[in-house]
């Protein structure tokens, strides 16, 4: 099959309206076959970033930690491999923009660069696919869930956006954990054509209505940033809907806003941990440290007194951290907390040796979960952005 030919057959396929409303695993071979390819499989990760799925049945699912899928997805480069069948086998990353979806097995007699186009050109295809459907069809999640979740993390998983956006000027990733029994943390991050947005939140508790509370938050925060709003008036708009909706409810959080061109980060702390600035491989500890708000909400209100922004300049290649305090105070079983430094150093450690900043955070939450001598006391988020805009 020439170059020439696979085009066409390309421009076929995505010029069919009847493709629209295939379902994905039919449009994804149909896809391969148009791009002259032998055929795929496609697998995602499931929400805790432990297993990459396959879409169908005709594979079994792989473990992220010890396979070569596994390494492609940690890694996000191209790996090859001989297949069973004889030819070779190119384990490739499925991302959309920046997030990390899972990896596509495309398998080819040979890989000449023709194929291995072609094959990066599916999985680019396929990514698209996946972000448009898998909103709306239960067939993913039910695939994507290794067990139950309870009625407040359903709640909070629909407000969540998606784990890494990013740009040529900035990263932002997070993951979030108990992944199946949340109660109240959350977490934002937008991006407009000048302007990182971010946001962590906890609410009080650790049931339904915590859930509820945060809901309301990060809608009240995207409802006023979407109309304009600077933030002192983010901070105001979950004020006043915590106050009208839940007064018996409060929330604590950091909300901030960088600057793409500058470099200038402003953030208002309403009663939450100090976020963390790591430079230049050490982190600052002191430098983003306030004396925090009030949490949002009804306790907020009855001061009077407006809310505090504050400002700091990052150089490029600087990071932020912002947490909850459901990281740090995970606890050994002799008592021992996990601590901010312990948790600065993994961090540290992990970035110095290259790891992609959203492959540490999943690295670092499952050593909390899976260490013999730690457990999760609370909801315990990270979100982590990196400012680093190309040379001018």
């Amino acid at each position: 099959m020439t170059a020439e030919t696979g085009d066409v057959r390309l421009e076929e396929f995505l010029a069919d309206p009847e493709n629209a409303t295939l379902d994905l695993p039919t449009a994804a071979a149909r896809c391969t076959r148009a791009l002259g390819l032998q055929s795929s499989v496609v697998y995602l990760s499931d929400i805790q970033q432990r297993r990459l799925v396959p879409l169908t049945d005709v594979a079994t699912p792989l473990l992220v930690d010890d396979s070569l899928a596994g390494w492609t997805y940690r890694t996000q480069s191209l790996r090859v491999a001989a297949s069973e069948e004889g030819g070779m086998t190119a384990w490739i990353p499925l991302v959309d923009g920046a997030e990390r979806l899972g990896v596509i097995a495309v398998d080819s007699p040979a890989l000449t660069p023709d194929v291995l186009r072609r094959a990066r050109a599916l999985a680019t295809l396929l990514a698209m696919m996946i972000t448009s459907t898998r909103a709306y069809q239960d067939s993913f999640v039910r695939r994507l869930r290794t067990r139950p979740m309870r009625l407040p993390a359903e709640m909070l998983r629909a407000f969540l956006p998606p784990r890494t956006i990013g740009t040529t000027d900035v990263v932002s990733t997070a993951v979030l954990e108990p992944a199946y029994e949340l109660g109240g943390d959350g977490f934002d991050h937008s991006l407009t054509e000048t302007t990182l947005h971010v946001a962590v939140l906890d609410a009080m508790g650790h049931n339904l209505a915590s859930g509820l509370t945060t809901a309301v938050s990060l809608a009240a925060c995207r409802n006023a940033r979407r109309t304009g709003a600077d933030l002192p008036e983010l901070v105001e708009s979950v004020d006043d809907a915590l106050s009208q909706w839940l007064p018996d409810q409060f929330c604590t959080g950091v909300l901030a806003q960088l600057d793409l061109a500058s470099g200038m980060l402003r953030w208002v702390n309403c009663g939450h941990p100090t976020p963390l600035l790591i430079r230049d491989r050490r982190p600052l500890v002191d430098a983003m440290r306030r004396e925090p708000d009030l949490p949002m909400g009804m306790p907020s209100l009855l001061t009077g007194r407006r809310r505090e922004t504050h400002e700091i300049a990052l150089k490029p290649g600087d990071r932020v951290l912002m947490y909850t305090d459901g990281v740090t105070e995970a606890r050994a079983v002799d008592g021992a907390e996990f601590g901010l430094e312990q948790f600065a150093d993994y961090i540290i450690g992990a970035l110095a040796a290259g790891e992609l900043p959203s492959e540490t955070l999943r690295r670092l939450v499952h050593s909390i979960l899976d260490s013999p001598t730690s457990r999760l006391r609370d909801d315990a988020t990270i979100l982590m952005f990196e400012w680093s805009p190309p040379s001018r």
